[in-house]
C-alpha cells in the first residue's frame, strides 16, 4: 500500500481541478430532449465524467444520458459496483456564492454537489485511478456506475437495468462511514383538496421543488389591510414564529415564514419553514385542507398527528417532510416524504396516514420502495468496514439511515462514505461544501475496499 498511498497523495491537484470542472455544471434536471432524458445539463455532465474516464483509460459506456458506467479489471467477471449519481437538487435559497461557482476556501470547496455527491464519485474513480496507475492485479470486474436521476424518479438505473446486468454486489459512496447497511423504506404521497372559500382568503402559495427537501423559505400572499398587518406580526410574537407579515399593493399582506433548510431524510437538524408557515396560517383563521394539514402535519417530522408514528431497534423512528404546497384558486397541491423503519408495514402505514387526513383531501402513492438491510458479518461488510479501520483506525460499526441511495439497487448493496462521523452535514441546504482532506482519505479507503473485495 505504500507505493499506492504515494500515488494517491499525488492525485490531490488533479481532484481539485476535475471537481471544480465538474461542479461548474449545473446539472439539475431539467426538461427532456433528444438523448437527454434529464435535461441537456445532466447528459453534459454525464458526458464530462465519461470523457475525463475515458482519458484516464477506462472503458466506458453511455446508456443513452440515462446512466453511464466505467469499467476496470476482469470484465464481465462477478462486477463490484460502485454506484454514485452526478444530478444535483436546486440550488435553493440561502447561498452567499453562487451555488455553481466552484469557491474554494483553504481546505473546503463551495458548490450544490460537492457533497451529494459529486465529490465522492469522483473520489471513488480517482481511488480506481490509483490501483490502475499502482498495476494493482485484479480478480474481479470493477463497475462504477454514474446514475443521473437519483435526486429525483431513479428512471436512471430502471433504464439501466433494462439494457444491462446489474451487478449483486457493491457499495455507494453517497452517505456517510462507516458502513450503512440499514435504509428506511420510502413512501412520496401526493396530496390534492378543494381551495377552501370561507376563514382566511389566501391568494397563492407557491413553496418547494423538491419533496425530499425541507424548505428553508416559505411565502403566503393573502387577503388584508395594514391593521391585519400588524395584527400579524404581533400573533408572530406571541407564538415564538418566525414569521413575519408585509404590506402588499391592492389589499395584499405577504406572510413569510423563515427556517432552517435540510434533507428529508435528516428532519431533525433542520427546521420546515413551510410547516412553520401553515401553523401560522391556521392562527389567522384559515381553514379547509390548509387547517388540515396544519392540524396534521405541522412542524412535526415523526408522524405522531397523522397516526403513523413508529420505530424499530435496526433503522429507528419514521420522518415525515412536507416538502412542496400549491395553493390556489384551483385548489391545493401537496407533498409528503415518509421514511419508514424496515418493520412498518407501508400499506398500513398509508391507510392510517389516509384516516388522519380525512376525506377531503386525496391522497395518492408517487413513490414506494422497500427497506433495505444487510446482514453486518456479511464479507461486503466486514471487507468495508476492514478497509475504514484500517485506514483510520476508527471503530468499525454498521449504522442505519433514513436517506435512500443506489444500495438499494443491489441485492447485496450498502452505502460506505464520504462523510465522516464528525462533518457538517450541509447536503440539499444552501453552503454546500466538500473538504479535500476527507476526499483525499476517501480515496484511501475506497481504493484498500476495492483491493480487499476485488484484488488477487
Amino acid at each position: 500500500m505504500e507505493d499506492l498511498s504515494t500515488i494517491i497523495d499525488e492525485l490531490r491537484e488533479e481532484l481539485a481541478e476535475r471537481l471544480k470542472s465538474w461542479l461548474k455544471i449545473a446539472s439539475v434536471k431539467g426538461e427532456a430532449a433528444p438523448g437527454a432524458p434529464f435535461g441537456v445539463e445532466v447528459r453534459r455532465m454525464l458526458d464530462q465524467a465519461l470523457a475525463d474516464a475515458e482519458a484516464m483509460g477506462f472503458q466506458v459506456r453511455n446508456f443513452d444520458g440515462y446512466a453511464g458506467d466505467i469499467r476496470m479489471g476482469e470484465i464481465g467477471v462477478e462486477p463490484l459496483a460502485i454506484l454514485a449519481h452526478l444530478d444535483v437538487v436546486p440550488a435553493g435559497d440561502g447561498w452567499k456564492t453562487d451555488p455553481f461557482t466552484p469557491v474554494q476556501e483553504g481546505d473546503r470547496i463551495y458548490a450544490r454537489g460537492t457533497s451529494d455527491d459529486k465529490g465522492p464519485a469522483l473520489a471513488a474513480l480517482l481511488a480506481m485511478l490509483a490501483l490502475k496507475k499502482a498495476g494493482t492485479p485484479l480478480k474481479r470486474e470493477v463497475r462504477m456506475i454514474l446514475g443521473c436521476d437519483e435526486e429525483s424518479g431513479w428512471e436512471d438505473i430502471d433504464y439501466y437495468k433494462a439494457h444491462c446486468d446489474m451487478p449483486r454486489s457493491g457499495f455507494s459512496p453517497d452517505a456517510s462511514y462507516p458502513v450503512i447497511n440499514t435504509e428506511k423504506g420510502l413512501l412520496h404521497l401526493s396530496l390534492r383538496a378543494p381551495y377552501s372559500k370561507e376563514g382566511l382568503a389566501v391568494k397563492s402559495i407557491q413553496v418547494g421543488e423538491r419533496c425530499n427537501v425541507i424548505p428553508g423559505e416559505a411565502t403566503a400572499l393573502v387577503f388584508g389591510d395594514s391593521a391585519f398587518c400588524d395584527k400579524a406580526n404581533r400573533l408572530a410574537v406571541e407564538m415564538h414564529l418566525n414569521v413575519k407579515a408585509e404590506p402588499r399593493p391592492e389589499g395584499m399582506v405577504l406572510l413569510s415564514s423563515s427556517g432552517v433548510p435540510g434533507h428529508a431524510a435528516y428532519p431533525e437538524i433542520a427546521k420546515n419553514a413551510l410547516g412553520q408557515l401553515t401553523l401560522f396560517l391556521r392562527a389567522l383563521g384559515v381553514t379547509g385542507a390548509l387547517k388540515t394539514l396544519a392540524d396534521a402535519v405541522g412542524m412535526e417530522y415523526d408522524g405522531t398527528s397523522l397516526n403513523i408514528r413508529c420505530s424499530d431497534e435496526t433503522s429507528g423512528s419514521l420522518t415525515c417532510n412536507l416538502g412542496i404546497l400549491r395553493y390556489d384558486e384551483s385548489g391545493l397541491y401537496a407533498t409528503l416524504d415518509i421514511r419508514y423503519p424496515i418493520l412498518c408495514d407501508h400499506r398500513s402505514l398509508t391507510a392510517a396516514l389516509k384516516a388522519a387526513l380525512g376525506d377531503q383531501i386525496e391522497v395518492t402513492v408517487e413513490k414506494q420502495t422497500e427497506p433495505h438491510h444487510v446482514a453486518p458479518n456479511s464479507p461486503l461488510v466486514m471487507a468495508l468496514l476492514d478497509a475504514y479501520h484500517e485506514v483510520t483506525d476508527r471503530p468499525r460499526e454498521c449504522v442505519a439511515t433514513g436517506g435512500g441511495t443506489y444500495a438499494k439497487c443491489l441485492d447485496e448493496g450498502v452505502a460506505f462514505g464520504c462523510s465522516f462521523p464528525e462533518d457538517e452535514d450541509l447536503a440539499h441546504q444552501a453552503g454546500e461544501y466538500t473538504s479535500l482532506d476527507g476526499l483525499m482519505q476517501s480515496m484511501r479507503i475506497f481504493a484498500r475496499a476495492i483491493e480487499k473485495l476485488a484484488g488477487k
